[in-house]
């Protein structure tokens, strides 16, 4: 490896991968005007755009539809009919994607002053990116290459054509038997849609619950909807081996009783690593941790301080809003370090899990406060008691505020209700501008409308800590008055 810095360079940066990550960090490089070149092996948009989220929102919304159709007696609606056409609902999620590639082109970077090149980048030295044999150099390089699921060495795995979240939308038929590896997130996600469009689903976890890094009462509460849609949840069952053949059978160990689930497709969503093979990072001497993320440090340098990394490559939170937050800090880090340097903030950070009920967070949860003995109250408003959940027939699920005790900052939140997704925005607003409940509670909220979830759990903080004195002298004054 060469150590010897260029004189002059053919870029100011160079970022390797256009996920979200790194369209985020070329756009920001671009748009100071900097130099930026942009490597992509395969498709732009990443993970996100072509295998991630557009597509498994687009096959939820269709399973959602198809839902509600076989439960449209519930709705006073008689002689409703509709069956799934698989093809044409992988095909709408063919189009989605094709409708939204345009912003994550070539031709619009290019057009936004990005130097677009396709092929796969290996670093050789802290300044130079070799791609296919050509070589670039910049003064600093971003890395953010994303990551690929993970399937775990299970004896017979390479023998059943598992299917990944990458690779499950090249399926044209709709299977009849799938099993789901996996119960965080995505595998949740895709248990349900694929058992509303109509397979049989067994969703299969060694953990003990479903979304174990969720409370207890939202795992327990999005369980009994997954078994209620006649999935087969299977926590506590260790995957010991696959067998193939025409009868192909997942062989699991549940507390020493061997279990056989045939099936006619898996699908292993047991998490994702971060992709760093073949860019050169051991001759570099970079270090990675042992989720196999690489080790950055709080401006998001690597141990080469010319090259940085951020998104799923780098961790902890492998989300698209995540990647984009941390391209601005690794971009301005790259190009104006010299001057100033600016540490990432993780000090609010939502995500949402977009089963049926949408599952959403920011900050504390109830049992990370427990686990770390941190003093909080607890203010809770069911999903029940609010007029809009009612009239739409979707009163599963609840809203809990963590505060720290006796007052009413904001630590936590985290909803369950069909658009929790779009309702812990209030919270994550009120989290990072130091919003406590009181504001909250005095904020017109329209009704009736799901959002009242959020104001009625500050209404409910607040009346905990109504001012017990005012109100009796309060109550001694009306009464001289009667």
């Amino acid at each position: 490896m060469s150590t010897t810095k260029p004189k002059c360079f053919d870029a100011n940066l160079i970022v390797i991968g256009a996920g979200s990550a790194g369209l985020i960090s070329a756009l920001i490089a671009a748009t100071v005007r900097a130099k930026v070149t942009l490597i992509e092996r395969s498709r732009m948009g990443g993970d996100c755009l072509n295998t991630g989220c557009v597509p498994s929102k687009t096959l939820i919304r269709s399973a959602k539809i198809a839902h509600y159709l076989a439960d449209a007696q519930r709705y006073g609606l008689r002689d409703v009919s509709g069956s799934v056409d698989f093809p044409a609902v992988m095909q709408r999620v063919r189009d989605a994607i094709a409708t939204i590639a345009p912003n994550d082109s070539i031709e619009r970077y290019t057009s936004l002053g990005v130097d677009c090149v396709t092929g796969s980048a290996r670093i050789v030295d802290p300044w130079t990116v070799d791609v296919d044999g050509k070589r670039i150099t910049a003064r600093n390089i971003v890395i953010a290459s994303g990551a690929v699921p993970f399937i775990p060495p299970i004896p017979g795995v390479g023998d059943i054509a598992a299917l990944t979240s990458d690779d499950v939308w090249s399926l044209e038929s709709l299977p009849k038997r799938l099993v789901v590896m996996g119960a965080g997130p995505i595998g949740c996600e895709l248990a349900q849609s694929f058992q509303r469009l109509g397979s049989s689903v067994t969703l299969i976890d060694m953990a003990d619950r479903v979304l174990p890094k969720e409370d207890a009462d939202v795992s327990a509460l999005v369980a009994d909807v997954l078994r209620g849609e006649g999935i087969d949840v299977l926590t506590s069952h260790k995957a010991v081996r696959f067998e193939g053949g025409v009868q192909k059978r997942l062989i699991a160990d549940n507390d020493g009783l061997s279990v056989e689930i045939p099936f006619d497709e898996v699908i292993v969503a047991v998490g994702r690593r971060a992709h760093t093979e073949s860019l050169g990072l051991a001759e570099l001497g970079i270090a990675l941790n042992r989720d196999g993320t690489v080790v950055v440090d709080e401006y998001l340098r690597t141990s080469v301080p010319s090259i940085l990394a951020c998104g799923d490559v780098a961790g902890p939170y492998q989300f698209t809003h995540m990647a984009s937050h941390q391209a601005w800090y690794a971009a301005v880090n790259a190009l104006f370090g010299r001057f100033r340097k600016f540490k990432v903030n993780y000090a609010v950070v939502p995500w949402a899990t977009y089963t049926d009920p949408e599952v959403a967070r920011v900050g504390l949860s109830e049992d990370e406060a427990k686990a770390r003995d941190i003093d909080v109250e607890v203010t809770r408003h069911e999903l029940a008691h609010v007029d809009r959940a009612i009239a739409d027939g979707e009163t599963r699920g609840f809203i809990k505020v963590l505060t720290r005790r006796g007052s009413d900052r904001v630590l936590g939140a985290t909803i369950v209700a069909p658009a929790a997704g779009e309702l812990i925005a209030e919270y994550v607003l009120a989290m990072t501008h130091g919003l406590g409940l009181k504001k909250l509670m005095g904020t017109i909220h329209v009704y009736p409308t799901s959002a009242e979830l959020n104001k009625f759990a500050a209404n409910g903080w607040r009346r905990k800590h109504a001012p017990r004195g005012l109100l009796r002298i309060a109550e001694y004054y009306h009464g001289l008055w009667r």
